[in-house]
């Protein structure tokens, strides 16, 4: 296999998409040269992966931020997981896909620390391990992938079939009056509540301002980057892209009831897909594919001859957003300068 070239780093490693991904990781050649640390919620719950490729499974619930901060510690330290690894290291990280996902359908339910589990899920738990990985990413090439969604633009016209956003005060997921204030709406759980719609839409609703914030902290996080006067941006092309990988029959829809659950995804879906393959949930296979090729994919060949295909990368825009590896934008409203300044300066409270 030759020298190992970098750590990629997965959250939600025994979700839907989590393991379409790390099983590709396994099994194709040009993937064998990287270390592979996978995230799952409870490892001592989780089924023993049997994988091919040298890798570490490690316990994180996002939920809890002491947790996250823990596991951020573990890996920092000299990325000193296991003694197989050679002299003790592990290659800095080349790639952080933070792929765990979380979505209630009606019932809604809270952290410790009485945050929405949506938002603290998707979003808060994720940056904080971002930030605190930083400084152990690999400074030329590494890359930041992260999961989008239609949910986070009520303008995406995938959405009109949901009606979650059809009344006008849900036309924005943060007040232009008092930005702040719907901030913290939103991480308490106190905006599109379930006592308010307790069916798909509210937790829709919840799960696409999850997706908000995710976006505007990509722009956010990039910009900082991007700026050689600024202490993240000194001696660092670290690149942050989001990769919206489509509706896909997940453990997503554990929580949602018979009807979406069973006779949509299960059912009514792969009948589609029969029919028309272009239709309905898409693979996550074919998504998976997608994120790595944002994240660590390459040419066949990177001239030092061990084929690992780990050449020139893809030269994906910086700050970019893809979906079937097409450039798109996020919404407008995760493009606005004052809310995401405002969102980057309240990531953690």
């Amino acid at each position: 296999m030759g020298m190992q070239k970098g750590t990629v780093i997965l959250t939600g490693a025994n979700g839907g998409l989590g393991s379409a991904i790390v099983k590709q990781l396994d099994s194709d050649a040009k993937f064998s040269a990287y270390h592979c640390i996978y995230t799952v919620r409870d490892a001592t719950r989780t089924e023993p992966l049997n994988l091919h490729t040298t890798h570490d499974v490690v316990s994180l619930d996002l939920t809890k931020l002491d947790n996250v901060r823990e596991v951020a510690k573990t890996i920092n330290a000299n990325f000193k997981l296991q003694a197989r690894v050679a002299a003790g290291h592990i290659p800095p990280i080349r790639a952080l896909i933070v792929s765990a996902g979380y979505q209630e359908f009606g019932k809604q339910t809270w952290t410790s620390d009485g945050l929405d589990n949506t938002f603290a899920t998707n979003y808060l738990g994720h940056w904080l391990l971002i930030l605190l990985l930083l400084g152990s990413m690999d400074k030329e090439a590494g890359r930041i992938v992260y999961m989008g969604s239609q949910a986070h633009d009520p303008k995406d016209p995938r959405n009109s079939r949901t009606g979650a956003f059809t009344d006008p005060k849900y036309k924005t997921f943060v007040s232009a009056e008092d930005a702040a204030a719907s901030f913290h709406a939103i991480a308490e759980g106190k905006w599109s509540p379930a006592t308010e719609d307790a069916g798909f839409r509210g937790g829709y609703r919840r799960y696409g301002a999850s997706k908000l914030f995710l976006a505007m902290m990509q722009h956010e996080l990039q910009a900082r980057l991007d700026d050689a006067d600024a202490d993240l941006g000194r001696n660092n092309r670290i690149c942050v892209v989001g990769v919206d990988p489509g509706v896909m029959s997940t453990g997503m829809q554990r929580l949602a009831p018979w009807v979406i659950r069973v006779l949509i995804f299960r059912i009514l879906y792969p009948l589609i897909q029969l029919v028309a393959p272009n239709k309905g949930p898409r693979p996550t296979g074919r998504a998976a594919e997608e994120v790595l090729e944002a994240a660590v994919a390459g040419s066949a060949s990177d001239g030092d001859g061990d084929g690992d295909g780990d050449g020139e990368r893809l030269e994906l825009p910086r700050d970019g957003y893809f979906h079937e590896m097409k450039v798109m934008e996020t919404s407008e409203e995760s493009r606005d300068a004052n809310k995401r300044a405002l969102v980057w300066r309240r990531r953690l409270n």
